[in-house]
């Protein structure tokens, strides 16, 4: 049941007609259209709650957090620029799911903190999701989700090591 793209049929028919084998080209076309299938389920079911999955990743890392974090903290956490950073906050605050809260002593510093919206956001969706993502492996049992982990680990470790470093 694999949805391969219009280029990756493309490029298996190239690969065909120069006499290439596949080898593990079809494998790897299939694992980069089902990552982009999970992505765009993904946001299709956080965008009903004015969600992209960088605004839902901040919202859980300031989840029981009260004093809240330093833009650069969740920036940090999350991995992304300061400047990402800087629109993701944005538009949550925008959204009425957080706030930022100068500093007492020093008011150049700023703490983001969860409203009562985006608290409940974090804890409802945080659960919603990771019964989703869980989904995605039902009839999986232990050993198979720990031979396709084992499986996929080989598959970084042949990537070049430079490259190999998840984002």
């Amino acid at each position: 049941m694999t949805m391969l793209e219009q280029k990756h049929l493309a490029l298996l028919d190239e690969a065909n007609r120069r006499g290439r084998p596949e080898a593990g080209l079809r494998l790897c076309l299939e694992i980069l259209a089902l990552s982009s299938a999970i992505d765009r389920d993904c946001a299709a079911r956080l965008a009903p709650h004015q969600l992209s999955e960088g605004k839902f990743v901040l919202l859980f890392l300031l989840h029981d957090r009260p004093d809240g974090l330093s833009p650069h903290e969740l920036a940090e956490r999350a991995g992304v620029t300061r400047a990402t950073i800087t629109g993701l906050l944005d538009g949550l605050e925008r959204d009425g799911f957080l706030a930022r809260h100068p500093g007492i002593e020093d008011r150049r510093k700023i703490s983001v903190r969860l409203s009562s919206k985006g608290q409940v956001a974090a804890r409802d969706l945080f659960d919603e999701h990771t019964k989703w993502i869980a989904t995605l492996f039902t009839g999986f049992s232990a050993d198979d989700r720990q031979r396709f982990g084992d499986l996929l680990g080989r598959v970084w470790r042949n990537l070049d090591p430079a490259a190999a470093k998840p984002s």
